[in-house]
């Protein structure tokens, strides 16, 4: 999974911060709860961390599916319109049929 480095690094100083703990060792393959043993208010509280480092709001529906660290860089990624990959070249448009040589009859 490519994620922005520097919004990865934002997110895991939060959680690093709200933990007490380095954030050099937060993954974001974590789970936010199973492996960082956050609970319910937990989660909240470092989501709203996140909402003020990054200046965005998080809607309650989109609390369920933010389980790891991961799910969230990805997430406020698309919220901020970065990619999450390495964005790809656009290929000129080809046309389906490919053109030949016209033939010339020489009847």
């Amino acid at each position: 999974m490519a994620t922005d480095p520097t919004i990865s690094l934002k997110i895991c100083t939060a959680l690093g911060e709200y933990l007490k703990r380095d954030h050099t060792t937060i993954l974001v393959t974590q789970h936010l709860r199973d492996d960082l043993g956050l609970d319910s208010m937990a989660v909240i509280e470092l989501l709203y961390r996140i909402e003020e480092a990054f200046d965005l709001q998080i809607p309650d529906q989109d609390l369920v599916g933010l389980t790891t660290v991961g799910h969230v860089v990805t997430y406020v990624e698309k919220r901020l319109g970065k990619p999450a990959s390495p964005a790809r070249t656009k290929k000129p448009a080809t046309p389906s049929k490919p053109k030949g040589k016209k033939k010339s009859s020489s009847l």
